[in-house]
């Protein structure tokens, strides 16, 4: 008499291959869970896009979702061509995040709101594909976390350093091409009006989104994973500088024409000085390239 046979215990700690589930299948699947996720989270997302249409510092969230979402269909040959796995950790992983969204609706606490939703897209992606899956789709679910605005109480804590430095930075500039400016705090006093550095020229706005174009860049025209974090890293010190130039410039335009340092002038230096910074993101990477490849020469060369 035949044994029976064992099923397998739907434990969390495995990856449990499919068996004879075509890719068009999984496919719906993940639409209706997508579906049935944007559902859950529809007013925390209602409330993140009306951020982004109101914030200056969040209009590169609207991109975000579009990119990673091209990023992840250009990967799908990957994910077709493997079998493919169930691994229950995913829903201990959309546990925790609807978990998190009831703490966070209580507390009305918006960042940690947003961020399980993304929890849930990394949750539903481990569940329906396994460990494989989650690696090949890596990179463009961590580009979510660009959408999200950072936490209130850290950008406070970014900001200020960032408007002294700025201010410190324009001060010593138009101190050394001749123009008179005496600084309190981050006050310019300049002898035709007075500059004030606030929280929108801190930098915050160009280093979020220079850091997810750096990202987005090195992606599509550099292979080399590691370049995406050595040009992430690159990002921080241009986009201080480049907005402490923008400060600069502000001050400088605002002795010739006092009206030079507001309004639509004001906007076009802050676009002008970004697409600079973009400019210099290029321009890191094709040093960063040649040294590398000055490096591996050197070492290829027989001794």
């Amino acid at each position: 008499m035949p044994e029976p046979e064992l099923s397998m215990p739907l434990g969390l700690a495995a990856d449990a291959p499919r068996k004879d589930l075509p890719w068009v299948q999984s496919v719906v699947q993940l639409g209706w869970y997508l579906l049935l996720l944007v559902i859950c989270y529809a007013p925390v997302l209602t409330l993140l896009i009306k951020q982004w249409n109101e914030d200056e510092d969040m209009g590169h969230g609207f991109f975000v979702p579009i990119v990673a979402a091209y990023i992840a269909w250009q990967n799908r040959d990957k994910l077709l061509n493997r079998p493919l796995e169930n691994n229950y950790w995913g829903l201990a992983i959309m546990v925790f995040a609807a978990v998190q969204l009831t703490i966070a609706t209580l507390g009305a606490e918006l960042f940690l709101a947003r961020t399980a939703f993304i929890e849930s897209i990394i949750g539903i992606t481990l569940f329906l594909g396994g460990t494989y899956a989650l690696r090949v789709l890596a990179f463009p679910i961590m580009l979510l976390f660009f959408m999200v605005p950072i936490p209130a109480i850290i950008y406070n804590r970014i900001t200020l350093p960032l408007q002294m430095f700025a201010s410190q930075v324009a001060e010593a500039v138009l101190s050394l091409v001749g123009i008179p400016v005496l600084r309190d705090g981050n006050i310019l006093e300049l002898a035709s009006q007075r500059l004030s550095v606030v929280e929108a020229c801190s930098g915050i706005r160009s280093l979020l989104s220079l850091s997810f174009l750096s990202l987005v860049y090195a992606y599509f025209f550099d292979g080399k994973v590691w370049m995406r974090w050595a040009l992430l890293i690159a990002v921080v010190p241009i986009a201080i500088i480049a907005n402490a130039g923008r400060v600069t410039l502000t001050g400088i335009l605002s002795e010739i024409k006092p009206e030079l340092a507001h309004g639509f002038f004001h906007t076009a230096s802050g676009w002008v000085i970004f697409m600079i910074a973009l400019v210099i993101i290029v321009i890191v990477h094709q040093l960063i390239n040649k040294i590398y490849k000055a490096t591996h020469a050197e070492n290829d060369q027989p001794s």
